[in-house]
């Protein structure tokens, strides 16, 4: 499974609503960022080997185990010149890619063990992601990068975290998020910060239906009111007779599907995770045939070795998608990314729409 992306692919306008800014730093500004506030606990100093570390390390099949990789990277982002930076490159790297709008997600309270309060580290990302536009911009086309701040579900800072969120929403912040291992940590744990979030008119999205099974996508919808599921790759044990050509939809699945819930997907980390066993069978594309609101994404891109375009040359390799199902996943994202009503349609209508156009005729 290598997905080596085509030129054709790298062109094509890309949405990506679920990366995680921890997930996706360069080897080499790990090392230097280590290097520079005294963290010896690298496996490697070689940007090559440490790359390649990250990978293997990831290829579990272990939600926890994978998410165990992520020490090396979070220790490495505890201080404001850190954070922007790897918030520049991060927005740098998906320009890049062909990405014209992401929306990157953080926990906030994973880097304070510098001494920064998480005012400070919201503002630092902040100032990352803006500094990284205006030099993708001076580059190629435009990109819209905003955030979103992640509460870790074992912890007991969400209803802070949401109050952050709110505090920052005119300032780069699109919405809130809760991760980590869903077995044992359910989404009702932080139940008073999405009826804070929702009384105050904020966006969120919940990580459901990964590692953990239809209880968990349950809970996320019909008690904490998600607008998007990321991942959601469990939602096929809600289809009944599946495989058997009498295959219906059970009522979670159905209310999913009828509501036009996004699906945060994730092809190559579910399967590092044991969600999904290949590519070819990856849950994505049966969901993309039965019509739920499918998106592609990338979650961690150091961690899978990934990009969006190799996830999409992937799909398209061992999955058999068109360009067209390129196309409508794409736009399927940007229907569903937590931005202003008139500027989805506008980078829809000037942006993704023309690309993929151009790669039709060509």
């Amino acid at each position: 499974m290598t997905g080596d992306p085509s030129r054709e692919i790298i062109a094509l306008p890309k949405v990506l609503l679920h990366d995680h800014l921890d997930g996706g730093l360069r080897p080499s500004t790990v090392i230097d960022l280590a290097d520079r506030i005294g963290y010896t606990d690298l496996p490697s100093n070689d940007a090559v080997d440490l790359g390649t570390w990250f990978r293997d390390s990831a290829d579990s099949g272990s939600l926890e185990r994978y998410l165990e990789t992520f020490e090396h990277t979070v220790a490495a982002m505890q201080t404001q010149e850190g954070l922007r930076r790897v918030a520049a490159e991060c927005v740098q790297d998906l320009a890049a890619d062909g990405v014209v709008y992401a929306e990157v997600r953080y926990a906030p309270e994973q880097h304070l063990s510098g001494g920064l309060a998480l005012e400070q580290v919201v503002e630092a990302v902040n100032d990352g992601f803006r500094a990284g536009e205006r030099q993708a911009a001076e580059a190629g086309p435009r990109i819209v990068v905003r955030a979103l701040l992640t509460a870790m579900r074992h912890a007991a800072k969400s209803t802070e975290i949401a109050r952050l969120v709110v505090q920052y929403r005119d300032h780069g912040v699109a919405g809130f998020d809760i991760a980590g291992a869903e077995a044992g940590f359910p989404p009702t744990r932080h139940l008073d910060a999405f009826e804070y979030l929702r009384r105050e008119n904020a966006h969120f999205t919940i990580h459901a239906g990964e590692a953990f099974g239809l209880p968990s996508i349950w809970e996320a919808i019909q008690w904490c009111g998600a607008e998007r599921l990321g991942h959601g790759v469990r939602i096929m044990d809600d289809f009944v007779g599946l495989g058997t050509g009498d295959e219906k939809l059970g009522l979670l699945a159905a209310y999913v599907r009828d509501r036009r819930i996004p699906l945060e997907m994730c092809p190559s980390s579910n399967i590092q995770t044991g969600a999904a066993r290949s590519i070819a069978t990856h849950p994505i594309t049966h969901l993309k045939d039965a019509r739920f609101r499918v998106t592609i994404n990338t979650d961690n891109r150091l961690m899978s070795g990934t990009s969006m375009s190799r996830e999409m040359q992937l799909l398209v390799d061992e999955a058999g998608w068109t360009i067209e199902d390129l196309r409508w996943a794409t736009i399927n994202a940007m229907k569903s990314a937590f931005y202003p009503f008139e500027q989805r349609l506008a980078i829809i209508e000037e942006l993704v729409k023309p690309g993929y156009d151009r790669a039709l005729e060509a």
